[in-house]
This record gives structure tokens, sequence and C-alpha cells, in this order.
């Protein structure tokens, strides 16, 4: 099996290199696992939805399992930007270091010039400015 020289633009344990964001996923992973989610599910579902899943199985589970759900998301990314996804390793990075996986993550969409904060929705109108989805009328008419 040949293995993909492309990677993370930043190592695992580079999390101070951004104080607000290691704070916010520090203290409240739900956030930042969501903005992820919306990004790499390509704005459906939204973030709050995504976060809200992430912070039911956190509370129901004790706080350990929430890995196998946020590593299943690591392994997406990876595929998306065509580096090797394996999902066990993916769950052992999640597993042993939520936060420093989850802020690698961001800064990899932050990288890939990706304004997570935006949310899907908000970085594809950033990107084709003007471009909005044709309105459907309310019914039809005579």
């Amino acid at each position: 099996m040949a293995t993909n020289n492309v990677d993370f633009s930043t190592d695992l344990f580079d999390c101070l290199s951004d104080p607000s964001l290691c704070c916010l996923t520090c203290f409240c992973p739900c956030i930042t696992f969501g903005r992820i989610a919306e990004i790499v599910d390509k704005g459906s579902p939204s973030w709050v939805v995504s976060g809200a899943l992430y912070s039911l199985i956190l509370a129901f589970t004790g706080g350990r399992c929430q890995c196998v759900y946020s590593g299943a998301y690591r392994s997406k990314l990876k595929a998306q930007f065509g580096m090797e996804a394996d999902i066990f390793e993916d769950f052992c990075t999640h597993f042993c270091c939520e936060p420093c996986a989850l802020s690698q993550e961001y800064r990899e969409l932050q990288h890939r010039g990706y304004d997570v904060v935006l949310g899907w929705h908000g970085n594809m109108e950033r990107q084709n400015p003007g471009m909005m989805p044709p309105q459907i009328g309310g019914g039809m008419m005579r």
C-alpha cells in the first residue's frame, strides 16, 4: 500500500501556537468539534447540531466515547485532503489527546484557507461573492 506524502501542516502538539483556540478547545470542545464537522460535512448539519451531538455523547458516556465520533471525522477530513486515513490511528489520537487532535484539525482547515468560524456556507459565499442559490417561488401560479 503506497503512502501519501500529504500530512497535517502543523504538529499534533502545536496547540499553544494559537492560545485562544487552545482555550476554546479545552473548555468547550463541542464548539471546536462542531465547527470542524460543519466544514467536513459541507454545511449539513450545522456546527450547532454536530456540537450538540458531541456534547450528548460526552455527557452520557462519561467523557471517553466521544473520541469514536471525533476520530471518525478526523479520518473523513484526512481523506478529503488526500491524507492517508486510518480509523484506528485516528481514534487513538483522539482517545489519547482529544484537545490536541481537535486543535490540529481546526488549524489544518485554517491552513487550507477556511475561516472555520464562518462555517461552510460563509466560506462558500466568501469564495463566490454574490452567487446565491436560486429562490423557488411559493407554489403554482396561473
